[in-house]
């Protein structure tokens, strides 16, 4: 008999999960965003004039989208760990909420970022 392996994850879920938990967040700092589905998408369907959207907000469908492929490969983490990765999905999903509300990303969870 083998020792037993740790279960196996893979980076989408990784993502799914850092998406949920960022989400969860929000929704209970924001009574706005309660209601609000965020999703995990694989791609955009299509680049715009900017270049490859990492999220849609979808206002009328009270959705927020995030687009995996595009956050973990053309992000550009100046540290490559998955502390740096782990944070440049939850600066995506804190900036997708925040165009939601049309708010700055750092009114969402100031008192998250401040070292004391």
């Amino acid at each position: 008999m083998r020792p037993p392996l740790p279960p196996l994850e893979t980076r989408a879920e990784r993502f799914d999960l850092t998406v949920g938990t960022a989400a969860e967040f929000l929704r209970s700092a924001w009574p706005e965003l309660r209601d609000i589905r965020f999703e995990v998408g694989a791609m955009p369907p299509a680049s715009d004039d900017e270049g490859i959207p990492r999220w849609t907000v979808l206002t009328d469908e009270r959705r927020i989208i995030l687009y995996r492929l595009p956050i973990e490969r053309l992000s550009h983490l100046h540290r490559d760990d998955e502390l740096h990765r782990r944070m440049t999905i939850e600066s995506c999903v804190f900036r997708a909420a925040a165009e939601y509300l049309g708010r700055d990303p750092w009114d969402l969870g100031p008192d998250r970022f401040r070292f004391i």
